[in-house]
């Protein structure tokens, strides 16, 4: 193994990947989309019949509350064990893999299939971490995950990492040299998901990655961004899939217990399969989340509101702006001297005081303008538009801030998510 790469908690490794398969009908989108669709899954499931897929090997959340829950999971580990005893599946041996993403857009996201050490991630606000979550870690998403990850023989990821490389020192090289690399795989994604093309790194090129990475993580760089010096660098940020790498780290959490560090430091567990992004990339956009309250009393609100903020003003001006509307009424207020970095974290802690305090209220997250000043409009609703969170704000606040309020942003569109192609043996 490559040496360089024990700084970053970043390795190549032996990937899984389908051996002679129709890959239209293996590579099925993240588990966690089209949750509230689950006419999508059955179209999946129809288009992909008795063929080898990945849908398969991960359980949609559409079924999580499913009376079958059990029956599934014990389905999907069956059928890890039955592909690998097949040969569905061949070695690509201490590999990185770059791949071309076309979006339904039509632009193109670049990305580097490795994995990561699962002890240089940490989901805690506030950790100095290598590899850091960006928002809040829901602990009660993690147990429905870990059921299926505990006896699983391998693991597929959606766990998308983002690095701050403005300078494009990393995965850009790779683009220019993409035409003299070996092709992997190239192929339409199913159910309008675009189309995606995979590489094979040479060694050159691994050892490349490495040292731009490490790059990174100086304290000159560090500075110049950040303004920050001395401070432990933030290579990673989550940017998809938190909740998977969460349950990937409580399971290796678990096995640890009773082992000696030797032992529990060779775990296969020990490691996730991700992809890493540039944050810079020009195909990723953040698009706001707005909220909507129901069930409100407007005028209570605003006059908590206030007083929360004692100098919020109507209108647009210096500080954190949110455009709110009800009951006909649609305006800017201003809170001006925030203390937090960004607007979304200005109106969701205030927010989360006041549900806490108002347990009729309900809210519920938005993406779309139109359609939040549309709900926002109705008798006793109230809508919150969101200003566009600026890429370059990521790294800076979480590490101002420790993490994002839940619901900042989102990255792309539903079908514009990781599909599931590549895997990894977690147990040896």
């Amino acid at each position: 193994m490559n040496k360089k790469f024990e700084k970053l908690g970043f390795y190549p490794t032996d990937i899984l990947l389908p051996k002679d398969q129709d890959m239209n009908k293996w590579a099925v989108v993240a588990c966690d989309q089209f949750t509230s669709e689950p006419e999508y899954w059955q179209a999946v499931e129809n288009q992909v019949g008795e063929a080898p897929s990945t849908l398969r090997l991960i359980l949609p959340e559409a079924n999580l509350k499913s009376p079958k829950v059990d029956e599934f999971i014990a389905d999907i580990n069956a059928s890890m064990n039955q592909y690998l005893a097949d040969g569905v599946f061949e070695t690509l041996s201490d590999s990185l893999i770059y791949i071309e993403r076309e979006q339904s857009d039509g632009k193109i996201r670049h990305g580097l299939i490795g994995m990561v050490d699962l002890d240089t991630y940490d989901f805690t606000p506030g950790s100095g971490a290598l590899i850091r979550a960006t928002e809040a870690t829901v602990q009660e998403r993690i147990p429905p995950r870990a059921r299926v990850r505990r006896n699983a023989p391998i693991e597929l990821p959606h766990v998308m990492l983002l690095i701050d490389d403005a300078e494009k020192t990393v995965i850009e090289p790779l683009t220019a040299a993409a035409d003299k690399m070996d092709v992997l795989y190239d192929f339409d994604l199913m159910q309008k998901g675009g189309h995606i093309k995979g590489f094979k790194l040479s060694d050159a090129q691994i050892d490349a990655v490495a040292d731009a990475l490490i790059g990174l993580c100086s304290d000159e760089v560090q500075m110049a961004k950040y303004n920050i010096s001395g401070a432990a660098p933030l290579l990673f940020a989550v940017g998809d899939g938190n909740h998977s790498l969460a349950t990937a780290k409580a399971c290796y959490e678990e096995q640890k217990k009773g082992k000696t560090p030797e032992e529990y430091l060779a775990l296969p567990a020990r490691y996730a399969l991700v992809e890493v992004v540039n944050n810079h990339d020009d195909a990723l956009q953040f698009e706001p989340i707005h909220r909507v309250l129901f069930n409100v009393d407007v005028e209570d609100f605003m006059a908590a509101f206030k007083k929360e903020y004692p100098d919020l003003y109507e209108g647009k001006g210096e500080g954190h702006t949110i455009e709110i509307c009800w009951n006909g009424k649609d305006t800017f207020y201003t809170v001006p001297h925030p203390t937090k970095q960004l607007a979304v974290a200005t109106l969701q802690v205030f927010m989360d005081a006041y549900l806490k305090a108002h347990p009729d209220v309900e809210v519920d997250y938005i993406h779309g303008d139109e359609v939040t000043r549309e709900l926002g409009m109705k008798q006793g609703n109230m809508g919150f538009l969101l200003p566009a969170m600026g890429k370059d704000q990521l790294f800076k606040t979480v590490m101002a801030d420790g993490v994002l309020p839940r619901k900042t942003f989102s990255m792309g569109h539903a079908q514009d998510k990781r599909y599931y192609i590549e895997a990894r043996k977690i147990v040896k």
